[in-house]
């Protein structure tokens, strides 16, 4: 009897020092040990889209997370999470963070731990080139319907002028995606997005879109992670300041969108 409790002991005890080994070589930072788990909506070109084969994630997000993760020396694993969902995601360990565009505002930065900014970004209002449409601004967008994703920026914006008393058809979608697929079939009037995305369905040659306005306001873009997670936090910063010092956000900004959106976010 003796004896099975002496190897019962050693095997609670060893097991208990692989658990701590584990934790001791992940620093106690991630989910799972070695590995940094990003949340995205992998929907949302240039900042996070499939590539053409449908399951490869690319996009100035996803070239940042692989960045920010090696600076960490850990690996990278993408998780493609519903907006509607993503921060429910980090809070509940789903993953370790979220880098998807995500706003700094005061509403998220009490709810959630945020990294310092890395991209900064305005509104834009599109419409289909040739359009009879005579709205500029979103202002002067009245009875007209106006498409935007649901829960973003563009989402707050528009709530905020129809409380003001402007009276539009609100049509909201899942996906940015969406949005442009609407404007194309001329099911939507306007689109309202971020600058970022619009500069993207622009630049083609043959682009069907036109930028009208852009907001004056600049706002940016942090990486979001669960409140209280100081840690994880601390981490990140050290590694977006390298990449910031290095010029490896420059060289990804240019890569992706061709000129430089980060230097002003800090």
């Amino acid at each position: 009897m003796k004896k099975m409790v002496f190897i019962a002991l050693a095997i609670i005890l060893g097991v208990g020092l692989l658990f701590t080994g584990c934790s001791k070589k992940s620093g106690g930072l991630t989910i799972k040990n070695g590995v940094l788990t990003v949340g995205m909506e992998i929907g949302y070109p240039p900042m996070e889209y499939y590539d053409a084969d449908g399951k490869t994630p690319i996009g100035f997000d996803v070239q940042m997370a692989k960045a920010v993760a090696e600076k960490m020396g850990l690996s990278v694993e993408f998780v493609d999470t519903a907006w509607d969902g993503i921060f429910a995601g980090v809070n509940t360990d789903k993953y370790d963070c979220i880098m998807s565009s995500v706003t700094i505002n005061p509403v998220r930065q009490a709810a959630h731990n945020f990294s310092k900014p890395y991209v900064s970004n305005t509104l834009a209002m599109v419409l289909l080139k040739g359009s009879k449409i005579s709205a500029r601004t979103p202002q002067e967008c009245a009875g007209l319907d106006v498409a935007y994703q649901e829960e973003t920026t563009s989402d707050t914006y528009m709530t905020e002028l129809a409380e003001k008393g402007l009276q539009f058809n609100a049509r909201e979608y899942e996906k940015v995606m969406y949005c442009f697929d609407e404007l194309k079939l001329g099911r939507v009037n306007v689109i309202v997005t971020d600058l970022l995305v619009a500069y993207d369905y622009i630049a083609p040659a043959d682009s069907p879109f036109e930028i009208v306005w852009t907001s004056q306001e600049a706002e940016k873009f942090g990486i979001c992670m669960k409140k209280g997670n100081d840690a994880l936090t601390t981490a990140i910063d050290k590694a977006l300041d390298e990449l910031f010092a290095d010029g490896s956000m420059l060289k990804i900004s240019q890569n992706v969108f061709g000129m430089d959106l980060v230097t002003a976010a800090r």
